[in-house]
Parts: structure tokens; sequence; C-alpha cells
């Protein structure tokens, strides 16, 4: 009838080597940086945003889904920026983002953006500043 705990370690050991080793491998990976654009939707609790930004949650994630539907159905990504972002100055730039390494951007907005192909758009991304619909570029 069982044993102790120490019966079982070499095979748990062996199995959190394996998970630790495919881990490193992912983030050797990764390349350092990327380029991306993104469409920010915010909404009144979002970060940094303008007063003129009155709409709630759930009409920024309705927006932001409109946004990501549209891109996804072929639209222009720097038409959509331009129609419905809300970063101050985004519309300039297109969403663009420049290049960036992943500590520069929140944990949710990097992680999503790193596992990105170029060309290859995210679904939704909820950060402290509202809803992100990222492109990643190079």
């Amino acid at each position: 009838m069982g044993g102790t705990l120490a019966d079982g370690a070499p095979e748990r050991i062996a199995l959190e080597e394996i998970a630790i080793k495919k881990e490193t491998e992912l983030i050797l990976s990764e390349p350092k940086t990327i380029g991306a654009k993104h469409i920010l939707v915010m909404h009144k609790d979002s970060e940094r945003r303008p007063a003129t930004v009155t709409r709630t949650k759930a009409e920024a994630k309705a927006r932001a889904e409109e946004a990501l539907a549209k891109v996804r159905a072929g639209a222009d990504f720097d038409k959509i920026v331009i129609e419905l972002s809300d970063e101050p100055g985004a519309a300039e730039r297109g969403g663009d983002l420049g290049v960036f390494e992943k500590k520069v951007m929140v944990k949710a907005f990097s992680d999503t953006a790193f596992k990105l192909k170029i060309g290859e758009v995210s679904d939704l991304v909820e950060t402290p500043f509202g809803y992100h619909v990222i492109k990643r570029t190079n």
C-alpha cells in the first residue's frame, strides 16, 4: 500500500526539469524586439484615458470586437485605427508602436504580441488601458 513521498520524487523532478527546459527554450526562441501596431479602445476606468472617453467597459469591449471583426474581414488596419482607436496620436501613426522590447509593454500586451507571427492579428487583449487589437509588423 502506497509509499513515501520520496518514492515518486525522481519521476516528479524529471517532469519538472522537462517543463523548465521547454519554458526556457520558448523564451530563448522569442525575438528580443518586435514591431507592432494596435487599436486601443478605452473606457471610463482606463488608465491615461482622455477626458472625452466616457463609455462603459462593456461598450468599450463591444467597440473593440467591432474593430477586430472589421480587420479580420479584410479592412485596412490603419483605417480602423483612425475610425475606432482612442489612443492619442494613434491616427497620425496608424497605431504604430515602433519596435520595442517585451519588458517595455504591460505583461498581457507583450505576452500576446510576442507570440504573434509577422502580419498576424491578435484576439482582444485587455490591459489597464482598455482593449487592444494587436498586429505584429516585424
